[in-house]
């Protein structure tokens, strides 16, 4: 963030808005709908004015700025539309200790003023850092557009039953959920719909539940997992159930592949965890972390177990999943967009294509190479199946798998793509021919995430590198 974002108490306070111009008078409306009075200084007014003149809080004082205007005022907008009036009124409110403002000017400014959606006890504001206002706004309308008009009544009625909550249900994880139930079930919804009477009928008939004896009142069993699919990286891939889960989680415990820009998108307040397994390392085994879930669960805290592309492609998603069922601990799985997938699309790959291949196979490469231990992986018959081959983490072993697959019989000029961190902003294809897969690994750094796909089809990848190679290798081809 370039800014801090804050809400400012203005009520009852002053603001002195500097300049009679249009923009001075929006932000006077501003100050006004939020409580505080404002001393506009300007000798001459814009008729966007005419509405706001005889305001009970509004002072106007018709005269040129003065040094000593800004003393006593929580905070000054300077809107004269030019720079070197604007710029004094800045300096004295500094001079004063007082945040300025100078409208469209952020390089001048201590604060700026975001995109709002108002709905009264509820607010949204969106900010560019000053970079792009008509992007912000842009994102204010859409936004508006999501929000019900009577959410500020939603808000105003559960103000209304905080005092009541508190008393029945216990701090953490149980009042949130509670809150949750109200805010995204028939409460809530007949609050929206302006069935006021019908929503006090319901949220008594929950508290009333929650404060008898045969429920109680910490919610202790009330735990759940979600096995969530992250995707291979770029956050906008988050399926919205997946986001949703994020959104609602008490604890977040995720893998080393899981992109930062994805973990932002979970709630700020959640608890995050790293399980995540380096390469020849491990941070957390696996039954550790099985039995980390169910510590959690029963704790009565909302767990998301966050794993990149999807839980149950390469990802132990199932050994989870049964434990936790083992367990008796409530758990669903949401899947995600897998690597393949997602790093084939980025690279303008498809993994099938008429007339070049009528199957795909995925296959973990980690094992290639070490004699017997090959997770009973046939490379003689991958390499006669005449499928696109998708390998997972098979960059420590890529010279191995290459060596495999041509002495299975699969022809040495077939084309290849490597993708590293795919859909990221920082992703890499690199493309070659299946003899020179050593020579790849070996020439790049390759430090992030990477897939390997082998068959006729990656000669159709966009790539940015080495593209030599693969112009040679579709010449030998014929």
């Amino acid at each position: 963030m370039e800014h801090l974002p804050v809400f400012l108490n203005l009520g009852d306070r002053d603001a002195v808005v500097v300049g009679g111009t249009a923009a001075a008078a929006a932000k006077a409306r501003l100050v006004l709908a939020a409580g505080g009075r404002v001393r506009l200084i300007a000798v001459d007014l814009d008729a966007a004015f005419d509405e706001i003149h005889g305001h009970i809080r509004f002072i106007h004082l018709a005269r040129p700025f003065r040094a000593g205007d800004a003393q006593g005022a929580t905070v000054l907008f300077a809107a004269t539309g030019q720079d070197g009036e604007d710029r004094i009124a800045v300096q004295a409110a500094r001079a004063a200790g007082v945040p300025a403002n100078a409208v469209d000017r952020p390089a001048l400014s201590d604060f700026i003023m975001p995109a709002i959606v108002d709905r009264g006890a509820v607010t949204v504001a969106i900010s560019s850092a000053g970079t792009a206002p008509v992007l912000a706004r842009a994102i204010r309308r859409r936004i508006e557009a999501l929000l019900p008009a009577r959410l500020d009544a939603l808000a105003r009625f559960a103000a209304r039953f905080r005092g009541n909550v508190g008393r029945v249900v216990a701090d953490g994880p149980a009042r949130r959920r509670l809150w949750e139930q109200v805010f995204e079930g028939p409460v809530g919804d007949a609050v929206l719909r302006g069935d006021e009477r019908e929503a006090h009928a319901g949220m008594m008939a929950l508290l009333n539940a929650r404060s008898s004896a045969s429920f109680p009142a910490n919610d202790a069993g009330g735990g759940s997992v979600a096995l969530v699919g992250a995707g291979p990286g770029d956050p906008d891939l988050l399926t919205l159930k997946a986001l949703h889960r994020l959104e609602r989680a008490d604890v977040i415990v995720h893998d080393r592949l899981v992109a930062p820009a994805i973990l932002e998108r979970a709630r700020r307040d959640a608890r995050r965890i790293d399980v995540g397994k380096l390469p020849g390392s491990q941070a957390m085994n696996q039954t550790a972390i099985n039995e980390l879930l169910v510590a959690l669960a029963r704790q009565g805290l909302r767990v998301v177990r966050l794993k990149g592309g999807d839980p149950f492609i390469f990802g132990r998603g199932g050994e989870e999943l049964d434990h936790l069922r083992r367990h008796a601990i409530p758990v669903e799985a949401i899947p995600g967009i897998t690597a393949a997938a997602g790093c084939a699309a980025a690279a303008r790959l498809p993994l099938t294509q008429r007339g070049l291949a009528s199957a795909v196979t995925f296959v973990t490469g980690h094992h290639a190479g070490l004699g017997s231990e090959t997770g009973g992986l046939d490379w003689s018959a991958l390499a006669q199946s005449g499928a696109t081959l998708v390998v997972y983490m098979g960059r420590a072993n890529a010279p191995a798998i290459a060596t495999a697959l041509i002495d299975g019989g699969l022809d040495p000029a077939t084309p290849l793509a490597v993708v590293e961190n795919g859909t990221r902003p920082d992703q890499r294809i690199l493309a070659g021919r299946l003899d020179t897969l050593a020579e790849i690994v070996a020439a790049e750094t390759i430090d992030g995430p990477a897939l390997i796909v082998i068959g006729a089809v990656a000669a159709l990848a966009d790539t940015d590198a080495l593209n030599d190679i693969l112009a040679a290798a579709q010449r030998a081809a014929g």
